[in-house]
């Protein structure tokens, strides 16, 4: 496990910013311990330090994965979100949007977010803003781009997309060999 390079630290952090802003520090210096930020293989992982320090007695061959994947680095230096950290981003998430039941089924299987399957949004969402889906049950179903602001989102027609899937929880049975 390396540390990030700084061009990679400064694409993780925007792509982050994207969907929690400036709480990103919250999840670095939690109240149960430092946590940081480790890549092996194009991946990015979340984990304490203490088990951090626990894992570098092992060889490095041995270890597949250590803490809580993030996302990937695609080839091209671009960051691509996994949905394995919604669990870790969801608390901090400064732009929500939660979808009626009935269009739960539809994002859980990669489609986006239409006007009519939208319940709420916050207030001051823009265009192209990252989102936390969630249920109408405040229960965290996935990663989204709003397609349109607030206002926009309100007075649009009700077949128009207002959030563009990103990862959803649907991707644990979809892109299972994926994941790890």
């Amino acid at each position: 496990m390396k540390q990030l390079t700084d061009d990679r630290m400064k694409v993780f952090f925007e792509k982050l910013s994207k969907y929690i802003g400036s709480n990103i520090k919250l999840l670095i210096d939690r109240s149960d311990g430092k946590y940081c930020f480790r890549e092996k293989k194009d991946r990015v992982y979340y984990v304490s330090e203490k088990v951090l320090n626990m894992g570098s007695m092992m060889n490095p061959d041995n270890i597949i994965s250590i803490g809580t994947c993030f996302g990937k680095f695609t080839k091209s230096g671009k960051f691509r979100i996994h949905i394995t950290s919604l669990d870790y981003l969801a608390p901090y998430a400064q732009h929500k949007m939660w979808i009626k039941p009935a269009a739960e089924q539809q994002f859980l299987y990669g489609h986006n977010v239409l006007k009519s399957g939208l319940g709420r949004i916050t207030e001051s969402t823009t265009q192209y803003q990252g989102v936390i889906v969630f249920s109408m049950s405040d229960v965290p179903l996935g990663f989204g781009v709003a397609a349109k602001n607030t206002t926009e989102c309100k007075h649009t027609d009700p077949l128009s997309v207002v959030c563009f899937n990103q990862a959803d929880i649907g991707e644990f049975i979809r892109c299972e060999d994926d994941l790890i």
